[in-house]
């Protein structure tokens, strides 16, 4: 009797169609109806984007949510939760309390801002963390963190002293920044998860990059950059604009920064929480995927990140996508299946997601 193939299925969510978790589970439906004895091994990933939390309470036993109440990236109030481990770390998404997916499809590119992160944030502050670690990725705005940092005590004023509104409308006003009040970190520190390694400003900045998806014009991009890097010499003149993640979130991880957070691939934290280098070792194949590969994917994505780790141990990887770039290289992976492709439209892969990645999962399961 052959020894039944092991398939480890470690696959981002398919942003605005469906979770991490999920995708992985329609995935393995998928391939044990072609292969039914394959031993399948599902851990779902995430970058710092959305479903960051859903990876940790996946991963961790005894993780608690907390229900909390902020102001969305419009300032409407809007449902969350924060995530308490056993340790004493808060865990906290950006995706979810300031994230692009909120605003549904109207985009505020000088309005939306990060409170409703910040006020997140400091719910888990008040309830005695020791720890927190932030996932920064989706986000809606390209305020620089101010709302974040508002959130947490900090203010900002116009050349009159009167307060700054919000969103990077207000940011291009800020004239003078008031830290006296900003809360102080836990015990423990805080840890940032980012899904890019882009700085603050500049060509590659937060932007120039981001901010068209955010609804930034080309006319707006060059105002909303200024602003950035003003903001960025007034917060926290010391720290170099050019850091790794700084323009996470539109300039929110060099906020995170300036309060004295650590940044790091949210990916390769994720995967060393849920031992991905361990699965892979002992699998056949592994399956991974996102709901876009493109060339913003090699630069900390999901994807690229554990084609990297699997290759280490020597091991083929599928990747299943959304949809696939033309212009994106995909070499390094054994198949690539875009459910795109599988459905004959974006529209008909987006209305029924676990049909199509069930289909996805049955084709590699065959090849």
């Amino acid at each position: 009797m052959s020894v039944p193939r092991r398939v480890v299925i470690a696959v981002d969510s398919f942003k605005g169609s469906i979770a991490a978790a999920a995708a992985a589970e329609a995935l393995a439906a998928g391939w044990h109806e072609t292969d039914p004895h394959a031993e399948i091994v599902l851990r779902p990933m995430a970058d710092g984007g959305e479903g960051t939390l859903d990876a940790f309470a996946a991963a961790v036993p005894g993780a608690v949510r907390h229900p909390v109440r902020v102001h969305g990236p419009r300032g409407d109030l809007v449902d969350a939760a924060w995530l308490e481990l056993p340790d004493g770390t808060g865990v906290v998404e950006l995706a979810s309390t300031s994230g692009i997916e909120l605003l549904g499809e109207t985009r505020l590119p000088w309005d939306a801002d990060t409170t409703g992160f910040g006020e997140a944030i400091a719910a888990a502050l008040d309830a005695g963390v020791r720890r927190l670690v932030l996932g920064i990725g989706s986000s809606a705005s390209t305020d620089g963190g101010s709302g974040m940092l508002r959130a947490l005590g900090a203010r900002f004023r116009d050349a009159d002293g009167v307060d700054t509104g919000r969103g990077a409308r207000g940011l291009a006003a800020v004239a003078a920044v008031d830290r006296s009040r900003l809360r102080a970190l836990p015990a423990d520190g805080v840890l940032v998860l980012s899904d890019v390694t882009n700085p603050l400003t500049g060509s590659n900045g937060a932007a120039s990059v981001f901010g068209p998806q955010k609804g930034l014009t080309n006319t707006d991009i060059p105002a909303a950059d200024a602003a950035l890097r003003r903001f960025g010499r007034l917060l926290a003149p010391e720290l170099d604009p050019e850091l790794p993640g700084a323009g996470a979130a539109g300039g929110t991880g060099f906020a995170l920064a300036a309060w004295g957070a650590v940044l790091r691939p949210g990916a390769g934290e994720v995967a060393e929480l849920i031992d991905l280098a361990g699965a892979a070792s002992a699998a056949s194949v592994v399956v991974t995927g996102e709901g876009s590969f493109d060339t913003q994917s090699a630069a900390g994505k999901v994807p690229t990140f554990v084609q990297g780790a699997a290759s280490i141990a020597g091991v083929p990887v599928a990747l299943v996508a959304g949809r696939i770039a033309p212009d994106a290289d995909v070499s390094a992976f054994a198949h690539a299946v875009s459910l795109t492709d599988l459905a004959g439209a974006a529209e008909a892969s987006l209305a029924d997601p676990v049909r199509w990645l069930r289909a996805a999962g049955r084709e590699l399961a065959a090849r």
